[in-house]
């Protein structure tokens, strides 16, 4: 996008998602003035104001296809090539699905997604560093505790200096452990984590992008098609000036039933620990004092 003209004195673009404006050149031969931030006195300006409601639904738009890929990813939900191959232009998009591990109808057929063209044909890089060509007529991006290669994806990855956009090989996973007692139903790991308040506690779920229902931090997870819904308690709002995290738990679609552990997936497993830790990390201090 080139320079707009706003006002007499001044130019304006979208540089990087942000309006710049500049003093525009006395004559053909002057060079026009350094780019900075919009001058109060042009700010009202048409140009200008039709510049800033783009950036903002620019960066919406980028938001909404990182939220969407991202729920591609954790769901291990199949997403059909011909879709991957109309979305690619659009910078938006393919900045969250470059590099996104992609798996064919052959799981040993998967690799960093590099590109997508019009035939539905995508092209991702091995763990050989060799371009590969997967043409199904869908694909998935799995959650990484359903990657049986992630160490080896995570070195080769950083060897070639690939970037996602939604986090997939680099996130935080837990894999549950054998011999849980099949009468136990919650986890006291990440439990009794203090905050300064409910409001502090309920800020720091909601920024990490998980929802509060009544007094528990939830998160519902697909797993092998299956609706999850991961809990982490909280402490009373209005009988306590502080806050601590409770106990983690899972509960079905309708949050009526709370699973076994032997019940939970691997996916609701890793969701549900990582949303409990970080609650955890987030915490002022811990019940014994501990910052």
């Amino acid at each position: 996008m080139g320079w707009l003209v706003a006002g007499g004195t001044h130019e304006v673009a979208l540089v990087r998602g942000r309006v710049v404006a500049r003093t525009r050149s006395a004559s053909a031969e002057s060079p026009p003035g350094r780019a900075g931030s919009v001058p109060e006195e042009i700010r009202d300006h048409p140009e200008v104001q039709e510049l800033l409601r783009l950036a903002e639904w620019l960066e919406r738009h980028a938001a909404e296809c990182a939220a969407q890929v991202d729920n591609w990813m954790v769901s291990s939900l199949p997403v059909p090539t011909g879709l991957l191959a109309r979305l690619w232009p659009d910078e938006a998009w393919r900045s969250v699905l470059r590099d996104i591990v992609v798996v064919g109808d052959d799981p040993a057929e998967f690799g960093l997604l590099r590109d997508a063209d019009d035939s539905g044909e995508l092209r991702a890089v091995n763990l050989d560093g060799e371009t590969v060509r997967l043409a199904p007529r869908t694909v998935t991006m799995p959650h990484p505790v359903l990657l049986p290669h992630l160490e080896e994806l995570r070195s080769f990855a950083v060897e070639a200096g690939a970037v996602q956009g939604v986090e997939q090989i680099h996130r935080a996973t837990w894999h549950k452990p054998d011999g849980i007692d099949s009468g136990t139903d919650a986890i006291t790991e990440f439990a009794g984590a203090e905050y300064g308040s409910w409001f502090h506690l309920s800020a720091r779920a909601t920024s990490l992008g998980y929802k509060i229902s009544g007094s528990s931090v939830v998160d519902r997870i697909r797993d092998a098609g299956r609706i999850v819904t991961a809990a982490v308690g909280m402490s009373n709002p209005y009988t306590e000036e502080k806050a601590w995290t409770g106990r983690l738990t899972w509960s079905d679609e309708d949050g009526h039933r709370c699973l076994p552990l032997t019940e939970v997936g691997p996916v609701a497993w890793s969701e549900g620990m990582r949303m409990a830790a970080a609650l955890h990390a987030g915490r002022t201090s811990t019940t014994d004092g501990a910052a």
